[in-house]
């Protein structure tokens, strides 16, 4: 995992409603505050992920939906994809 997502992982693992620094946990991984922030908050996301044909998030659906068409017998075409 990198440095930033151990310091994402570290903020969400935290009791809700318990302070913390960003300052303070991005000196302790090694990255930037703001970026930092801006991950957290949704704000941005990684380079990697805004250069894919698919965000992750919408592949899941669509493999999800393949399954179900499998399942059903009807194999999928470019056309129902």
């Amino acid at each position: 995992m990198d440095p930033i997502q151990e310091a994402i992982a570290e903020i969400e693992s935290r009791e809700l409603g318990d302070k913390f620094s960003y300052q303070a946990i991005a000196k302790k991984h090694g990255v930037a505050r703001m970026t930092l922030m801006r991950r957290h908050r949704g704000e941005t996301e990684a380079y990697g992920v805004r250069n894919l044909s698919l965000h992750p998030q919408h592949e899941k659906e669509l493999v999800r939906y393949i399954d179900t068409l499998t399942e059903r017998r009807l194999p999928p075409t470019k056309e129902m994809i």
